[in-house]
C-alpha cells in the first residue's frame, strides 16, 4: 500500500512541487559566477543551441536560464525528459522555471522526438539534453544529442554547474542536489558544430567537452 502511495499521480505531484519549491531557494541563494560567458552569449541572446550537461547535475542547471532572464535574455529553454514516471517528475520540477518539456529519449531510437527537437532549434529555440540520462551509463553520451544537432543545423554547448554547498546523492549518476548559501560556478565551453551525416564521429568530442565542463566546475568550487 505505502509503494502505490508513493507512486500515486497526487503523490508525484506534491513532491515534484516542493522540490521545485526548494531548488528555487537553493538557487538564489547561491552566489553564483559564470565561465565562459563569450561562448554563452550568443545562446541568451537568442541564437538555437543544443545545451548539454551530464544528469547528474540537472537540479543545478535551472540556474542557467534564470541567469539568462536576468541578463535581459528572453530565450525559450526545451528539455527533453524520459516518458517513464521518473520523467514526468522531472518535468513538473522543471516546469517551475519556465521551461517547457519534450518526452522522448536519447539512448533509444527516439526517431519522434529528435525531429521535434529539431523543429523547435529551427524555430529558434534552445533545448537542453543529459546525454546520459535517464539511466546511465554514468557520464556516456548516447547518440541523441550529436544526432539532434546534426539534424538541425544548431550546435552543441556543454555546459556545467556545481556548488560549494551540496548533497551527492547515492543515485546510478551521484546526483548533485544544492545546499542554500553556497558559491557556485557555471561552466560554459565553446560550442561544437556537428556536420551532416557527421555524428559519430563527433560523439566522443560531445562526451569530452562535457567531462571538461563538469571536472571545472568541480575544480573552482574547490577553491
Amino acid at each position: 500500500m505505502l509503494k502505490r502511495l508513493v507512486r500515486s499521480p497526487a503523490v508525484q505531484q506534491a513532491g515534484a512541487h516542493a522540490l521545485g519549491l526548494y531548488l528555487q531557494f537553493a538557487l538564489r541563494t547561491t552566489r553564483w559566477t559564470l565561465h565562459g560567458e563569450p561562448h554563452v552569449a550568443p545562446h541568451m541572446a537568442g541564437a538555437p543551441a543544443v545545451v548539454a550537461f551530464w544528469h547528474e547535475r540537472l537540479p543545478l542547471m535551472p540556474i542557467l536560464w534564470l541567469l539568462a532572464r536576468a541578463r535581459g535574455g528572453s530565450p525559450r529553454m526545451h528539455v527533453l525528459v524520459s516518458r517513464h514516471r521518473d520523467g514526468r517528475f522531472i518535468g513538473t520540477v522543471l516546469r517551475r522555471f519556465a521551461v517547457e518539456v519534450v518526452h522522448g529519449s536519447s539512448s533509444r531510437g527516439g526517431a519522434t522526438g529528435l525531429r521535434t527537437l529539431a523543429a523547435l532549434l529551427a524555430g529558434g529555440s534552445l533545448v537542453a539534453i543529459t546525454p546520459d540520462g535517464p539511466r546511465g551509463p554514468r557520464r556516456r553520451a548516447a547518440p541523441g544529442v550529436a544526432r539532434i544537432a546534426e539534424l538541425s543545423g544548431a550546435p552543441v554547448l556543454p555546459c556545467a554547474a556545481q556548488t560549494t554547498r551540496r548533497l551527492e546523492l547515492g543515485s546510478w549518476d551521484g546526483m548533485v542536489l544544492p545546499l542554500p548559501f553556497g558559491r557556485g560556478v557555471i561552466v560554459c565551453g565553446p560550442a561544437l558544430s556537428v556536420p551532416r551525416d557527421g555524428w559519430q564521429a563527433a560523439l566522443p568530442a560531445i562526451e569530452q567537452a562535457l567531462n571538461d565542463t563538469a571536472d571545472a566546475a568541480t575544480r573552482l568550487c574547490a577553491r
